[in-house]
């Protein structure tokens, strides 16, 4: 069981993540209206340049995708801190190491639990690229 002071350790390190990632989504959006596709779109001259606009915009909108779902987990590990279920998997509800929860504070699974989980929906995730 995590003690008070380890819970409220990992939820200093959850906020300034939180304040962190917001920062950097706001900043990419910016970034993204700065330079919109319609302008890079506007400097392609083949369909080779036009293939490499599409792929510039696509990888930018997969970052800020990754933030926004890493700024979800977060969220859902307040929640967890909020309900008294934090550091407890949530498959088996045992208590996870603590090394697991430095290296990775939103980690929902013990290190078993979440190979299982991978193992189970690893077909369902590659199916949708």
């Amino acid at each position: 069981m995590l003690t008070e002071y380890q819970i409220q350790d990992f939820k200093k390190k959850l906020d300034a993540r939180l304040t962190e990632l917001c920062e950097e989504v706001r900043r990419e959006l910016l970034d993204t209206e700065d330079y919109s596709y319609i302008e890079i779109a506007g400097q392609v001259h083949d369909i080779g340049e036009e293939s490499v606009a599409d792929l510039l915009v696509d990888l930018q909108l997969k970052e800020i995708e990754r933030h926004v779902q890493e700024i979800r987990d977060i969220e859902a590990a307040f929640s967890r801190i909020a309900s008294a279920k934090f550091g407890s998997c949530i498959d088996c509800q045992v208590t996870m190491d603590i090394d697991r929860l430095e290296a990775y504070p939103t980690a929902e699974r013990c290190h078993r639990c979440q190979e299982n989980h991978e193992r189970v929906y690893a077909g369902s995730r590659l199916s949708s690229m």
